[in-house]
């Protein structure tokens, strides 16, 4: 199946849908013809306009998967996901990257039947702290709600 991702007029991506490999392009069947602009226009004219550009779940082109809310950057030929936060920011190959960079895996392990469960990006903890952002609790925690812990950069700290 061909992916197709429909974009506003500020290349933000608002809709993906599917579409048969059996697309006909004058270069052979859709599936047979990744990124063909016949795909395109097919689009444009079963779903009655709009901007569209072919994804692929595989990330085999245009970078990565169009993500509903990501942009598509025509220069470059590429999606681009959502930020996780708002003081992320992109690096060269154009993938987002944490002010506090993701723990290490050695700091994911406290001893051999402990280990730290990341839960996710906190910006409004990083805004109201920027030495913390990354949220975690330990995975043999008994605690309702269990304790939540705070990545400093170097260690984690108990909130």
């Amino acid at each position: 199946m061909a992916i197709f991702a429909k974009l506003d007029e500020n290349n933000v991506v608002k809709t993906v849908v599917v579409v048969g490999d059996d697309i006909p392009t004058v270069a052979g069947p859709l599936g047979d013809n990744d990124m063909h602009v016949d795909g395109e226009t097919w689009c444009v004219n079963f779903f009655k306009g709009g901007t569209w550009k072919q994804t692929s779940i595989d990330n085999n082109f245009r970078k990565q998967y169009a993500a509903i809310g990501g942009t598509y950057d025509p220069a470059k030929d590429k999606f681009i996901q959502i930020p996780p936060g708002a003081s992320w920011s992109l690096d060269s190959n154009d993938d987002w990257q944490p002010p506090i960079a993701y723990p290490p895996p050695s700091a994911t392990m406290i001893d051999e039947d402990t280990f730290w469960v990341i839960e996710d990006w906190d910006e409004s903890a990083y805004q109201a702290d920027n030495t913390k952002g990354w949220k975690a609790s330990k995975s043999n925690d008994s605690a309702n709600p269990p304790t939540m812990y705070d990545w400093n950069g170097s260690s984690w700290v108990a909130v």
